[in-house]
């Protein structure tokens, strides 16, 4: 079967390569196969290629992907909570091969008639906004949540999760150009980072409480975020896309009580009780399938082309995401 890998650490679109491997066999009890239809690439996956992730990769060779999606090819004696042909998310880490053998009870029947593209991107993008949103600040309907990298996967999942609770989102971006697409997609104040940030926020949301801040870049601009928070807010960081270390200063942090939290979604997975896990899954998968919930997608590629596809997601200034198809479905592949 067709695996992709990494066996060194270097330029995603040069280090990345599509193999043969052994067939994972027949299922044992318990346990089921699936058939991989699409997989997502997103920047942990570019950043784990560099060797910049947080958490490198336990050994080389590495097999990418934290998400996907494809359908039960054969059941283990004692399943009978899935059938052959349902729709299931992969389970990673390591979802980019072609087949994967996998307990059955990291699994679970998805919506039919929902978009796969937007289900092969369940996984990582919609609980990280979901769980940023609920699990550090009370939020009451009409309060505001602000958020840096807003035009990101994550980024569209919060605002459409917040905007369905009555939450208001105050969208910070790098690019002008990505302001009216945001508007469009629910951002009810999208503004362009720069150092009168705060002033900026500040016009736009009057006397309006800003309980939290989610911060995707670190260094500066979680400096920025703070100054926008209320009294006692929290700033979130679930990433490091300057490349720079979260600084705060001390005059928020000892005169107005903002704190800094940190998320990571796979200490989330780790320290959850499955079924809890399952159960937020089926909430946002529901959302899925009733338009809550939608990314962008730019491309969609063969896994053949695996390193053009890599080179395209590591470009700057994408409008969605890139996602790989594999086996012979009908994924309208396109290019870009």
């Amino acid at each position: 079967m067709l695996v992709a890998q990494i066996s060194a650490f270097g330029q995603p679109d040069k280090v990345i390569e599509l193999v043969e491997k052994p067939d994972p066999g027949e299922p044992g009890p318990g346990e089921v196969i699936i058939e991989t239809e699409l997989v997502p690439i997103n920047p942990a996956d570019l950043l784990n290629f560099a060797g910049k992730y947080g958490a490198a990769p336990p050994s080389l060779p590495f097999i990418p992907g934290a998400e996907g999606v494809g359908r039960i090819a054969s059941l283990g004696t004692g399943v009978d909570h899935v059938r052959v042909g349902d729709r299931v998310l992969l389970p990673g880490p390591g979802t980019w091969r072609e087949r994967i053998k996998a307990p059955a009870r990291a699994v679970f029947a998805l919506p039919e008639g929902s978009d796969p593209g937007q289900l092969a991107m369940l996984r990582v993008n919609p609980p990280t906004a979901y769980l940023m949103l609920h699990g550090f600040a009370a939020l009451q309907p009409g309060q505001w949540a602000i958020q840096n990298a807003a035009n990101s996967g994550v980024g569209h999942c919060l605002i459409r999760l917040a905007r369905q609770e009555g939450v208001r989102t105050v969208n910070v971006v790098r690019r002008q150009e990505l302001i009216e697409p945001l508007r469009a997609s629910g951002g009810d104040v999208v503004l362009t980072d720069g150092p009168d940030l705060e002033a900026r926020v500040r016009a736009a949301i009057g006397d309006g409480k800003a309980p939290i801040a989610i911060d995707a870049v670190g260094g500066s601009a979680t400096q920025r975020l703070a100054q926008c928070v209320s009294e006692g807010g929290t700033v979130v960081n679930y990433g490091l896309l300057s490349g720079d270390a979260c600084r705060i200063e001390g005059r928020d942090i000892v005169f107005r009580d903002v704190s800094l939290r940190g998320f990571w979604l796979r200490r989330w997975f780790i320290e959850t009780p499955p079924e809890q896990i399952s159960d937020l899954y089926r909430k946002l998968a529901s959302k899925i399938a009733d338009g809550t919930l939608h990314v962008e997608v730019e491309a969609v590629y063969g896994i053949r082309e695996i390193k053009e596809a890599v080179a395209h997601a590591a470009l700057e200034g994408r409008s969605g995401k890139i996602l790989m198809a594999f086996g012979s479905g009908n994924f309208n592949i396109r290019r870009g």
